[in-house]
């Protein structure tokens, strides 16, 4: 369904406060410059795409946002005409020189053609390489020319008029309206790209719900609600389950937003965010696992918390949690035999369900492929190839010639150190991990050193292949299996591909699978996918995890989306 716009009302109040938590650090606000989670979490509040998702329907279902209905298409698959709502204004700022400045057609042209701006860098410019009908040959000049001509005509993306964008891609693509849909996508005004440069990311105009008041970065963030925001009526229809009935008696009919202020705070370590919990500084935040055996009675809250009015809320993330390999690396990259043996012990080495008891507490299941479960492309029945296996890799390692020496490490073949160095966090989870990392290696006789960084630099770096080996997650971006396989593709190496793999096989099967509609044979190239990263062994694949949200009884409305991440519109609060 689409959302009704409410009549002018600004209902949000400056004394209904939302008090949120990160649990990592963002990377700023500009998303075409980032893929951080937490970034996208604040910057999916400011900002705003034609086609969002519908706040209870699962499985997850797309309707319009600023476009007055989701687009007609032509027959052949490969023309979208969309028509823009009127009335849409950006967030006041001084660029727009004290006017209300109204969004228009043009402004996702240039939105989508600064997305694909070689300068830009942006680690989401594969979501639309290759698509828009004359857009890469905009590209190719720009890299040879040094600079990107936004005024030159793109043949596939045009605004007709005003209100009416029209975009043509090069051959019909089933997942393109869920690319529509990513962040890096909004609307943004080249008014204050302009104005602010790079430092765009910690100014951001947009036209969504919020827009920000303070930003210090690594520690808070304070968003208001944006006066010029046009509002809407909660009008969602329920899915059927207790929980949803409660939330349409709780907030059916309501102009929202209503919540007027959401401060975060940035909190890396796990008893400190449990703590400012129980105090009653956080109004809802994924349990800490380490805090799973105290508040969690099997699937229930234990009689303590519930009796505070507590709400649980549980979900299986569609996200998958990996270590990667860079392949450009002189000790983990390359494709020979021996290379290969390397990292496939190596990924043998990893206590999978040591991370699932002793981390997660139990809170997570073992991930058998790159595609999570509540993702299309997920099979249920595959297993992977890669085992907790330590003896067997000390084997393969003896058998490549990779010899022990008097300490008990060994060298390379040619007889060099062998050492792996492992960027990790400066936070107990990323300590357990390192912990189980070096119990597995010890015992197959590989020395490790773990560096550490703050979670967004070690983004910055990753993004640039700079890392020998990383820990990471993905969250689905839209619930699609190509949103995890494009993490592997080979032209996306140094933006969203942060080992840098290069495979033609794997490459081949990934152009295979694009061009496919839904479906088993589509399907059937993701194993296939999945099977050449373990044949490389490019990345050890780990867990996706259980989230058991604590909700406070005055938040009203809450439910965690799949995709979407910002939900503090979608809410209420009543002390």
């Amino acid at each position: 369904m689409s959302l009704s716009v409410a009549a002018y009302s600004f209902a949000a109040s400056p004394d209904k406060v939302i008090r949120s938590v990160f649990e990592a650090a963002d990377d700023g606000f500009d998303m075409v410059k980032t893929q951080n989670y937490y970034s996208g979490w604040v910057a999916d509040a400011i900002f705003e795409t034609l086609l969002n998702y519908d706040y209870l329907a699962r499985p997850a279902k797309l309707v319009p946002n600023t476009a007055e209905a989701m687009p007609v298409i032509n027959k052949d698959g490969k023309t979208y005409t969309f028509k823009l709502k009127k009335n849409i204004y950006f967030a006041p700022d001084p660029v727009f020189g004290n006017k209300k400045r109204e969004l228009t057609a043009e402004d996702y042209v240039y939105s989508i053609k600064r997305l694909a701006d070689p300068e830009n860098r942006s680690p989401s410019a594969n979501f639309i390489r290759g698509k828009i009908v004359g857009l890469d040959a905009q590209v190719r000049k720009a890299k040879k020319t040094g600079k990107f001509d936004y005024d030159a005509p793109v043949a596939g993306l045009q605004a007709m008029d005003r209100y009416t964008l029209r975009i043509r891609l090069n051959a019909p693509d089933s997942n393109f309206l869920y690319v529509l849909a990513y962040g890096a996508l909004a609307a943004v005004s080249k008014e204050a790209v302009d104005a602010y440069g790079n430092k765009i990311g910690s100014h951001p105009v947009g036209t969504g719900p919020y827009m920000l008041e303070e930003y210090v970065p690594r520690s808070k963030v304070v968003l208001v609600a944006n006066p010029n925001y046009r509002g809407f009526i909660w009008d969602f229809k329920s899915t059927g389950s207790a929980w949803d009935e409660q939330l349409v008696r709780e907030m059916k009919g309501k102009k929202m937003p209503q919540v007027g202020r959401v401060e975060i705070s940035i909190i890396e370590e796990e008893q400190s965010r449990w703590l400012s919990f129980q105090e009653g500084r956080i109004d809802f935040d994924k349990l800490p696992q380490l805090a799973a055996p105290v508040a969690l009675d099997g699937s229930s809250l234990k009689p303590d918390l519930a009796e505070q009015g507590i709400r649980l809320y549980r979900t299986t993330e569609p996200e998958v949690t990996y270590t990667i390999f860079n392949m450009k690396d002189p000790v983990t990259g390359g494709y020979s035999k021996e290379k290969i043996a390397l990292r496939r012990a190596i990924a043998m080495s990893y206590n999978t369900q040591a991370e699932i008891s002793l981390l997660r507490n139990g809170q997570a299941t073992k991930a058998q492929m790159i595609v999570p479960p509540g993702v299309v492309g997920h099979d249920p029945s595959y297993r992977s190839s890669i085992a907790y296996e330590p003896e067997l890799a000390a084997r393969l390692l003896d058998y490549f010639g990779y010899k022990k020496g008097a300490d008990g490490y060994r060298t390379m073949p040619d007889g060099s150190p062998l050492v792996l160095k492992i960027r990790t966090e400066a936070n107990a989870s990323s300590r357990v991990i390192s912990e189980i990392w070096k119990r597995g290696l010890d015992r197959i006789g590989i020395r490790a050193e773990f560096e550490v960084g703050n979670f967004a630099d070690n983004v910055k770096d990753a993004t640039g292949c700079r890392l020998m080996m990383w820990g990471g997650a993905w969250h689905a971006d839209y619930p699609e299996g190509e949103n995890f396989m494009q993490l592997l593709y080979g032209p996306n190496a140094g933006q969203g591909n942060h080992g840098c793999y290069q495979s033609k096989a794997f490459d081949k099967l990934y152009r295979q699978a694009v061009k496919l509609p839904p479906g088993k044979a589509r399907d059937r190239l993701y194993v296939q996918m999945n099977r050449q990263m373990e044949a490389d062994t490019a990345w050890s694949v780990h867990v996706s995890r259980t989230r058991n949200w604590l909700v406070r009884p005055w938040v009203m409305g809450f439910k965690k989306h799949p995709i979407l991440l910002s939900d503090w519109q979608y809410l209420d609060v009543n002390k």
